[in-house]
């Protein structure tokens, strides 16, 4: 693909005509209907933000908003306050309380909005020097945030959650900020299973996971549940760092994976396996891995936080264009981020990929980069936890989820910097159907309750 201008994380490239004929591209129209509701969603936060704090009192605050109407609060409150300062105050950026910030990722497609926001300039139109670290394995991401060696870093989904109730490490708060990737891992198998693709067969096999608290654990675990298999006692799961999964896989060590990506991708270019099942195909839409810090950082560095924050949601924003995957691909495929071929990331990024059985296949949304962190989302990561046995007693889901994924920050960053909001994000609760099983995340308790004893 040929760029014949400089790259600008502001301005869509490409873009065809606007469709109401009033700007000079598509681009152009988005942004002014992104705008519009960023001026929406701003006045939403402030409004619900002023009532809170003018009437701590449920009762009282529910008395108030019901007196005066749905979606007048804001213009009865400015009869008295000085509603423009404070709108005004909110847009404010603070000076950054430090500039230089190391990032920790593994090489996988899974962190593409924090590795391609780096060679796109999307951190240093914040005013950003970063350095992203390179790193072998989740569990030396883990010691080196615990450690402070990081200040921010590509997570599996359940790490910062695991981290800050000390599951597997010292207890450590940790933040997720947004969702790096939905979707996007696949269950790839040895060739020689190409005609074992019963699930209910697979007693005695051996799979590789990267990490025990990632969504490759849990959706492996739960698939094969949902066919009749203890993974605890019918298969063998073994945590292998990604990058060594396709040799495992060709030395006969393991018979598959439930991996991130390109390495299910590899393995089918190198023929050593073919996919099995894209964990899409498991749960549409499921987190896999997310951005995040510790606590402690948020609270020493608001305004640096703040700007790191909108330069990968801007990132985010690009990558989940179709239009501009081949160009990521081009950029994240270098040895010092993901150290892939091109077509292989090309083949994982645009979803038309070779399966391995000799099909190509079109699946658009094999992976997509949605950076809202629901807070259903964490809360079936903790009923996993809990049925597998990582986590043990009565949990509280609620609490632990709203505290750990930050989802009232992400919807007001979106909204800062235009990116619309679904309207179903206002609770940060949503229903999802996984393997045909209906997970509600306000009755989790009763969810566990449902699974049969294997």
């Amino acid at each position: 693909m040929t760029i014949h201008r400089p790259f600008d994380p502001d301005q869509a490239l490409f873009s065809s005509a606007c469709s109401c004929g009033k700007h000079a591209s598509a681009a152009e129209h988005d942004l002014e209907i992104q705008k519009m509701d960023a001026q929406d969603l701003g006045a939403n936060f402030i409004e619900a933000s002023l009532v809170k704090a003018l009437f701590p009192s449920e009762i009282k605050r529910r008395a108030f908003l019901k007196a005066v109407g749905s979606g007048s609060a804001l213009s009865v409150l400015s009869t008295f306050l000085p509603i423009d300062a404070i709108q005004a105050m909110a847009q404010e950026k603070g000076p950054l309380e430090k500039k230089d910030l190391n990032i920790g990722f593994i090489p996988i497609t899974c962190a593409t909005p924090l590795i391609m926001a780096e060679p796109l300039g999307f951190y240093r139109k914040q005013g950003l020097n970063v350095s992203l670290m390179k790193t072998a394995g989740w569990a030396l991401i883990r010691d080196k945030m615990i450690n402070k060696e990081l200040d921010a870093s590509h997570f599996l989904s359940p790490m910062p959650l695991s981290i800050s109730m000390g599951l597997g490490s010292n207890p450590s708060p940790m933040r997720v900020a947004t969702v790096q990737n939905v979707n996007g891992h696949a269950i790839t198998l040895a060739n020689k299973h190409k005609e074992n693709r019963d699930p209910s067969k697979w007693r005695g096999m051996k799979f590789a996971i990267p990490f025990e608290y990632s969504m490759h654990n849990f959706l492996l675990r739960y698939y094969l549940a949902q066919h009749g298999l203890n993974p605890d006692k019918d298969v063998q799961l073994r945590v292998t760092p990604p990058a060594e999964m396709v040799a495992n896989l060709r030395a006969g060590n393991i018979d598959g994976f439930l991996g991130p990506d390109p390495f299910n991708q590899r393995a089918v270019y190198d023929e050593v396996g073919f996919i099995h099942i894209l964990s899409k195909d498991i749960w549409n839409g499921h987190p896999c891995c997310a951005f995040g810090t510790s606590e402690e950082f948020i609270k020493q560095n608001p305004n640096t936080f703040a700007a790191l924050f909108r330069a990968v949601l801007n990132s985010s924003t690009m990558a989940r264009d179709p239009a501009n995957r081949p160009l990521i691909a081009k950029v994240i495929s270098p040895q010092n981020y993901v150290n892939q071929p091109e077509a292989i990331l090309m083949q994982v990024l645009t979803g038309k990929f070779a399966d391995g059985l000799g099909n190509v296949q079109n699946v658009p949304d094999r992976v997509d980069f949605n950076p809202i962190p629901w807070y259903s989302m964490a809360t079936w990561i903790l009923t996993q936890m809990q049925r597998w046995g990582y986590l043990k007693g009565d949990v509280n889901y609620k609490d632990i989820a709203e505290k750990i994924f930050l989802m009232t920050d992400a919807k007001k960053y979106m909204g800062e910097i235009g990116i619309n909001v679904p309207a179903q994000a206002k609770t940060g609760y949503q229903k999802v159907s996984i393997m045909g099983k209906e997970f509600d995340p306000l009755q989790p308790a009763a969810y566990l309750k449902s699974f049969p004893t294997i």
